[in-house]
């Protein structure tokens, strides 16, 4: 939810220079790499097939990529009301089934299948800072729109139930115009070795605005009334729109290094053309099917964990929500590991962050594993710590798999950032989507099956943490295949020889 290397152009080509010795003439491959063959006359320019990025090769400024992870921050402060705080309000507060709150996020995920349009709207040389601030501007008034109808419920529930469907509609869109460009103009403008620390600074800032929302509301709405819900929602939407719009005003401007887009690039076909062109790109395909595999099994967890230490281990509420915590912690952890490690093992190990997702993958099916043996012995396994390692290999390969989609959003048909990140965020949607709902029915349907209650032994729990580790380990022999073009030229006729651009992150 990635690897880079350093251009080896020569220094003519790269910067579109002139040159009269053996100068290179461009021929397009039909798969579309573009290689070079020796000519006496003149070169003419060669333009990039890949969005600019300054001339200085610097790309967007520390500074820069804060200020856009803030952007993160502020959509993860609106998202989690509405699926954290009105999620518990319609059920405790109200008393609604649970499938309420359930349909209406899975609304919201839904929703997501438009990101690929999403991102092809801002493809073809168009600005991306308009769609991420609309964006913001839809989710804020979804939020406010999905307290406005969670308050409503408490007196006349189907009008509320209606209203709400409406306004996750516009959390749904909102989400997915916003996210998806401001992934797309971090993959675009971010340089190559700053690309792992900035995938880890945005997935990290999301985290904090999930807990520094969740910590400050709870504390407003206390004591709940329907007015307080809707009038600490309006609040949190407004500053987090405000932040947002401050942190990524003039960041795409002057990231942008003034180039000019290609012609190819500039002509911007019919989306249904577009999105062809994406998934007929055979690294593209497999990319999004590593995605929805290993995010099914992250997101898997999410629903059953605290229950499982509830009813097999006897914890506490305060004790699971700790737990909770560890993992969470544990993932932060991977992610920074990460950020610090591949820019100083990438010289030596080319291909640092493919072998981190895998090993990210593995070690949380190994976790997995464990989880699922300490449920038949609650009494000698130590859970806090296996948890905590289990977050720390999801953040490994959280993170190091969103590095490489960044690197890759710059590979294939030029002037297809966009569409190719939407076709990878709508696939982690919807994998998050039906990972927390087919975890809890499979323990449902698991405990049935065996005949036994869910809080009396691990059977139930033991047979999902195991599915879980499976498809990790599936996810690791994708990652693999993933990243490798068996269908390339030799690396010496290539334009850009040795490792994909994308192979590793310099120091």
């Amino acid at each position: 939810m990635i690897r880079h290397a350093r251009s080896r152009m020569s220094p003519g080509i790269a910067s579109g220079s002139v040159r009269e010795t053996s100068a290179p003439r461009v021929q397009a491959a039909p798969d579309g790499p573009v290689f070079l063959k020796a000519s006496k006359r003149p070169a003419v320019p060669v333009t990039s097939d890949r969005p600019a990025v300054p001339a200085s090769g610097g790309g967007l400024t520390w500074l820069q990529i804060v200020r856009l992870a803030l952007v993160q921050t502020a959509l993860g402060a609106m998202v989690v009301l509405t699926t954290s705080t009105m999620n518990r309000v319609m059920v405790v507060e109200l008393a609604l089934p649970a499938i309420v709150p359930g349909a209406l996020v899975a609304i919201h995920y839904a929703l997501q299948m438009l990101r690929p349009a999403f991102g092809h709207g801002s493809d073809g040389g168009r600005r991306r800072t308009p769609f991420i601030v609309g964006g913001m501007a839809v989710l804020g008034l979804g939020a406010v729109g999905a307290a406005a109808a969670t308050a409503l419920m408490s007196t006349s529930p189907t009008a509320g139930i209606l209203a709400a469907m409406l306004a996750f509609v516009l959390i749904g869109a909102g989400v997915g115009a916003a996210g998806t460009n401001l992934l797309t103009l971090v993959a675009t403008q971010v340089a190559p070795h700053r690309r792992g620390p900035a995938a880890t600074l945005i997935w990290i800032m999301m985290i904090a605005g999930f807990a520094v929302t969740t910590g400050l509301a709870g504390q407003f709405l206390d004591p709940y009334s329907p007015a307080r819900l809707v009038a600490v929602t309006a609040t949190v939407c407004a500053i987090a729109f405000l932040v947002s719009l401050l942190a990524v005003a003039g960041v795409e401007t002057s990231g942008s290094g003034g180039t000019a887009k290609t012609p190819e690039a500039a002509a911007k076909p019919a989306f249904r053309v577009a999105l062809a062109e994406i998934w007929a790109e055979a690294e593209t395909r497999r990319f999004t099917i590593l995605i929805f595999v290993s995010m099914l099994a992250y997101s898997a967890q999410d629903l059953v964990l605290e229950p499982f230490a509830g009813l097999v281990f006897a914890m506490t509420p305060g004790e699971t929500t700790a737990l909770s915590s560890a993992q969470h912690g544990g993932t932060v952890l991977g992610m920074v590991l990460v950020a610090l490690a591949a820019p100083l093992l990438a010289r030596r190990l080319p291909g640092i962050l493919t072998g981190l997702c895998v090993a990210g993958c593995l070690g949380s099916a190994l976790a997995l594993g464990l989880l699922a043996t300490s449920g038949f012995l609650p009494g000698l396994v130590a859970l806090t710590p296996l948890v905590f390692a289990l977050g720390l290999c999801n953040g490994v390969f959280a993170v190091a798999a969103i590095a490489r989609m960044m690197g890759l959003a710059r590979e294939g048909a030029k002037g297809r950032e966009g569409v190719r990140m939407g076709v990878w965020g709508a696939s982690q949607a919807i994998a998050f989507g039906l990972g927390g709902f087919l975890g809890t029915v499979a323990v449902d349907l698991t405990g049935q099956i065996l005949g036994q209650n869910l809080g009396g032994g691990g059977s139930a729990y033991a047979f999902v943490f195991g599915a879980e580790a499976l498809l990790f380990i599936l996810s690791a022999r994708l990652a693999l295949r993933a990243v490798t073009r068996p269908s390339a030229p030799p690396a010496s006729s290539r334009r850009e020889p040795g490792p994909s651009s994308s192979d590793v992150v310099p120091a």
